[in-house]
C-alpha cells in the first residue's frame, strides 16, 4: 500500500513538470506519464503476493510474530497523566484500580469458576481450582443431541491480557475426538470478575457417542503464558 502511495504522489509531480520547451518533447512526457500511471498496480500486486507469501501460521498466531516488551500497567498510566483525554479514558477502562497497582509486568488470570448451561441439568457450577484428589472427576452429564455450553467466572490482576485464547481437547478411550479452539479477546484489570460464555455446542448421538469422556481445557494468551490448564471429566447419556 506504500508502494502504491509513493506512485500516485510522484505521478502528479511528474505530470507538472515543466522541463520540456516547446513541443519537441510531448512524446516523451506522455511515455513517462503511461509509465507512471501503471506503476501503482504493478506495485500494489507485489505487496499483495508478499503479503500472503508472510502470512504462516502456527497455531493461529503469525510465523516470526514477537510480541512486545511488557510495560507495567503503573507506567502506562504515569506516561500520559499530563494528557487530560488518555487520563479520562483509562480512569473510565480501569475504574478505581490505579491505587491498587503495585508496578507488576506479567499479567495474572485467575479463574473463580467453570459452569454448564443446559436444557438437561439447567446451569451447574464448579468452583476453581479443582482440588488435585479431584481433577478428573466427572463435573457434569449432558444428554446426547443436547445443545450446551461452557461459562467462565475469572479476575485478570496486575496488567493488561492480550489475545487470551482457549483450547478444549476431548478424548473417549484414550483416543481424541474432539477439539476446539477460541479467542475470548483482551482484558484489562478491573474489580470486578468477568463472566463470559463459550459458543454453543452440541453433543453427539448414538449408542457409540454414549459414555463417559476426558477432557483438557487450557488458557494462554498471546505471549504463550499459560493461565489455567483444567483436567476433567464428562458423561452422555442417552436421550429420554
Amino acid at each position: 500500500m506504500e508502494g502504491g502511495k509513493r506512485a500516485s504522489e510522484a505521478g502528479p509531480s511528474s505530470g507538472g513538470s515543466s522541463g520540456c520547451i516547446g513541443g519537441g518533447c510531448g512524446e516523451e512526457r506522455r511515455e513517462k506519464e503511461k509509465e507512471m500511471s501503471e506503476k501503482p498496480s504493478g506495485v500494489c500486486d507485489v505487496g499483495v503476493e508478499e503479503e500472503d507469501d508472510g502470512d504462516t501460521k502456527v497455531d493461529g498466531v503469525v510465523a516470526g510474530f514477537v510480541p512486545g516488551p511488557l510495560v507495567s500497567l503503573k507506567e502506562q498510566i504515569e506516561k500520559d497523566k499530563d494528557d487530560d483525554s488518555l487520563r479520562r479514558w483509562k480512569e473510565k477502562l480501569l475504574g478505581s484500580l490505579e491505587n491498587d497497582l503495585n508496578g507488576q509486568m506479567e499479567p495474572e488470570v485467575k479463574f473463580h469458576s467453570i459452569g454448564i448451561i443446559s436444557d438437561y441439568s439447567g446451569e451447574i457450577n464448579t468452583p476453581l481450582p479443582v482440588s488435585e484428589n479431584e481433577s478428573g472427576r466427572v463435573l457434569f452429564t449432558l444428554r446426547e443431541g443436547s445443545e450446551y455450553r461452557l461459562k467462565l467466572k475469572f479476575s485478570v490482576l496486575h496488567n493488561i491480557v492480550s489475545g487470551l485464547t482457549y483450547s478444549n481437547t476431548v478424548w473417549k478411550g484414550g483416543l481424541q475426538v474432539d477439539q476446539s479452539k477460541g479467542m475470548l479477546g483482551t482484558f484489562a484489570p478491573q474489580r470486578e470478575p468477568y463472566v463470559y460464555t463459550l459458543d454453543e455446542e452440541i453433543t453427539p448421538s448414538g449408542v457409540l457417542a454414549r459414555g463417559i469422556y476426558s477432557a483438557k481445557l487450557k488458557f494462554e494468551d498471546d505471549d504463550r503464558r499459560c493461565h489455567m490448564e483444567l483436567k476433567y471429566s464428562f458423561e452422555i447419556k442417552k436421550h429420554t
